[in-house]
Parts: C-alpha cells; structure tokens; sequence
C-alpha cells in the first residue's frame, strides 16, 4: 500500500487528512480514489492503515482501519554532515534516513563550498526535511529524520551542550531538552589524520568499558578536503574521537554512507 505522511502537530487518528503535497500525490499522481487503502504515519512511531472516504483539490479524508506503533530504534544516531557541493546533500539525507539516523545536522564548515544567507539557510532546511519525508514514506520508516538548520560547527556543539534543541522555525525559540536526551554516548568524527582509530576498536573499548553499547552517537563528517584543523581540534575539544575509514580516501557522500552502514549494523540491528 501506498504510504503518507502526516506531521504529529497535525495527527488525529480519529479524522486523518492528507493535505498539501501529499494530496498532489495521492490524487494527481497515484490517482488515488476513494474506498482504496492506504498507509499513513506521523514519524513518530505510529502508523495506521486507513481507507479513503473523500477526495477534493484541497485534502483527502481518509478513516482507520488498524493502527499500530513502531518502538524507537536502539540507538539515537545524529549524523552532523559538512554541506558538500551539488545535490550530494539530497543523497545524503536520503540515505541517512533508510539507515535509521534519527538527526541530521547540515554543518557550514570552514571548507564548505556552499555559501548560505540566512533564508537559504531555511529554504534548504526546508528541502531536505521534505527529502527525509520521502524517503520515510518509501523505506517504511516510521521514525522521521529531523534535519536541523545548517549553521556553523561551533554553534552545533553550543546547542548539544547547553541541551537545548535548536528551533525548527526561525523566531522560534529553541526548546530546552530533558536530561535524558542531551547526552550523546559516543561521539566520532572522521579524519583523515594519523592518530585515527578503526570505528571496531571504538565500539569494542566503549562496551568493554561500559558494558552496554551505546545508545546515542554524533557522527560527524567533513566536507571535500576534510575539517580544517581548528574544526578537528573543536571537536576533540567536546568529546569526539577520531576514527579512520580506512586506507582508501573516500567521497563526501561515500564516507556518511559508510559511516552510518558500519553504525546501523553494529548498533539498531537486533542481536542474534
């Protein structure tokens, strides 16, 4: 069946209705009509398996038939992501997002080819939350990835540590986050330089040291050339450890993918 979504400010199991994008999806494009079924899910965990009961220009209506709720994965991965050049970023978050990465965080770094004024910024934030919604709807994916606004990697470590979370909206003020959700058990950063470590070894000695493995992990990676120095040593400074990726240099977009394989494998998989 095919899949919808819609955002937990607007779910109401009791009266589901598509709107905007996803009725010109649903009616434009599948041509859907009612009396089909279909999948909808807020990205939050729950689904529900609903019929069509109305169809106009400006929504769909839509009626439950069985709901049910998806826990969360294992382990909360935020992926902080230097913005590449091109549509590298669109790949990214598309992949993050079949791979279970529960935040994505766009860095404007040092050596970020890419330039953003304040409304690209939001315009851009924009488009790649709209591409995690996709890619949520296509992989079944009921935990959406929440992209946050690309900013500096000074300002990311600022918000992780004072434990706030930034806002999803500009005026928006950002949201103090419950304890539980500011720290980050495992924090990692690729390098390219000599003292980097195998992610294998990282795991082994955090589990080894703290008898679990972790349930959350920042995973950064650099944009093309790498972090710059000052960037690398910020963030040994708040607690990330450089791991290699091996003999070989890797793409931008090869090295997120990569990164998040080797982390959803190891970490959301269940244990046999």
């Amino acid at each position: 069946m095919h899949r919808f979504y819609i955002a937990p400010e607007d779910w109401n199991a009791d009266a589901l209705v598509l709107r905007e994008s996803e009725v010109h999806h649903a009616r434009d494009v599948l041509r859907l009509e009612p009396g089909e079924r279909v999948v909808v899910f807020n990205g939050r965990g729950h689904e529900i398996t609903a019929v069509i009961t109305k169809v106009t220009r400006e929504e769909i209506q839509l009626r439950k038939l069985h709901q049910a709720r998806v826990p969360p994965l294992r382990c909360e991965i935020t992926l902080a992501q230097a913005i590449p050049k091109g549509k590298n970023m669109d790949l990214i978050v598309q992949k993050a997002v079949e791979l279970g990465v529960a935040k994505i965080a766009p860095i404007i770094s040092d050596r970020t080819i890419v330039h953003l004024q304040e409304k690209e910024a939001v315009q851009k934030k924009s488009k790649w939350q709209q591409a995690a919604v996709e890619a949520a709807k296509q992989c079944g994916q009921n935990w959406l990835s929440m992209v946050q606004r690309p900013r500096k990697l000074k300002e990311f470590f600022a918000t992780v540590e004072a434990g706030v979370s930034p806002a999803s909206n500009p005026g928006m003020q950002p949201t103090r986050l419950p304890p539980q959700e500011r720290g980050l058990d495992l924090r990692l950063i690729g390098s390219l330089q000599s003292d980097a470590v195998h992610l294998k070894r990282v795991l082994a000695e955090y589990e080894c040291e703290h008898q679990s493995r972790p349930t959350s992990v920042l995973m950064c990676i650099g944009p093309e050339g790498d972090f710059t120095p000052a960037e690398l040593n910020l963030a040994r400074s708040h607690g990330c450890r450089p791991i290699t990726l091996g003999p070989i240099i890797l793409r931008v977009e090869t090295a997120a993918i990569y990164c998040l394989s080797v982390l959803s494998y190891e970490l959301l998989a269940e244990p046999l």
